[in-house]
């Protein structure tokens, strides 16, 4: 595939635009052409570091025939020719279609399904390595809802991780989470096998979904604690039905019932944009499911064997055999895998 044509005209335009933010637009045009220069600028330099390189390439090929010359430009060429194929390499990554809610922030739910008690002690902890793989990268994470066991699982809890390409990097973690251990209440020492879902979502703004009033129901009542006592006296747990789709969001973690609310349509917001973006992204999904998976909740993903302290993903075949760091949040090593895979396929399937 030649790719010069399309890549002079990606300098031509980050030079127009240079020429249209030097000539002093304002405003709206100032915004939208330094976002965009913003945008590939990135990429117009490695672009010239190519160009750079592949000039001095040629340069050293004709001193090839100068005696004197000839050992020097041998070892340039030789670093050239490691050099030029991870630029082209990057180039061919950069210029992939970005997935538009990469950089956004990304609401997060973790749910107990089979297993009982040990799979709301595992989402317990699968929770907690989510907050602190958040503090490790540096992002805010807020818990919208924490709906502890008496025995301190979980029954289900939601946060919002702010920060620059949250979603980006926790997108993989959608799936089946698996678990194989010895429970605290096993008395024959035998491992057992529960189940936690999880779902990462990309954090919608208001201009992205338009929800209608008249299609919400919205239910106000008692929140309630642990084992089911009612925790205050006030109305404050709020439910809302988006009636078209059938979606439900309950909240109750805090004790004003307008922030339970905002925080509820907060999440209603999310999964109508991440339902209208799953149907317009059904093309790429099907071509992902090959590779790192659908990140469907029914998909088992990943599995924790606590007995032989390793964590396998089903998705790339990769074991670590570091169970406790992972689970203090070290999950940049699947992360940087699984995206590398992802970016593997989709560049195949642009050269097909």
């Amino acid at each position: 595939m030649n790719l010069a044509p399309k890549l002079d005209r990606i300098v031509d335009r980050a030079a127009e635009l240079r020429s249209i933010l030097s000539e002093g637009a304002a405003g709206d045009a100032y915004v939208k052409a330094s976002k965009e220069l913003a945008e590939i600028e990135p990429l117009v330099e490695r672009i010239d570091a190519l160009r750079v390189a592949e000039k001095n390439a040629a340069e050293a090929e004709t001193l090839l025939q100068d005696p004197e010359m000839r050992e020097l430009a041998e070892a340039e060429l030789a670093e050239l020719k490691q050099s030029i194929p991870h630029l082209q390499h990057a180039i061919r990554l950069a210029l992939l279609p970005k997935d538009a809610a990469d950089e956004r922030s990304a609401i997060l739910e973790v749910r107990p399904a089979a297993g009982g008690d040990e799979a709301a002690l595992f989402a317990a902890q699968l929770f907690a390595m989510y907050q602190k793989y958040a503090a490790l990268r540096g992002w805010r994470c807020e818990v919208l809802e924490y709906d502890a066991t008496e025995l301190g699982g979980l029954k289900g809890g939601m946060a919002e991780i702010t920060g620059r390409g949250v979603f980006a990097r926790l997108k993989y973690e959608s799936g089946v989470h698996r678990v194989q251990r010895v429970p605290a209440t096993e008395s024959q020492g035998r491992i057992h096998t529960s189940t936690v879902t999880v779902a990462v979502l990309p954090e919608a703004e208001e201009v992205d979904v338009d929800i209608d009033e008249n299609d919400l129901r919205i239910d106000v009542y008692r929140a309630s604690g642990a084992g089911g006592q009612h925790v205050n006296k006030t109305e404050s747990a709020v439910r809302i039905t988006h009636l078209p789709t059938g979606i439900v969001v309950a909240m109750q973690e805090e004790k004003s019932q307008h922030k339970n609310k905002a925080k509820a349509m907060k999440v209603l917001r999310a999964r109508l944009y991440e339902q209208r973006r799953q149907s317009l992204h059904a093309t790429r999904a099907a071509d992902r499911r090959s590779q790192v998976g659908t990140g469907d909740r029914s998909e088992r993903i990943r599995t924790y064997n606590f007995p032989q302290g390793r964590v396998s993903d089903h998705r790339i075949n990769l074991t670590l055999y570091k169970i406790d760091r992972v689970m203090q949040g070290e999950l940049d090593e699947f992360v940087d895998a699984l995206t590398a895979e992802d970016q593997a396929a989709r560049l195949a399937a642009a050269e097909a």
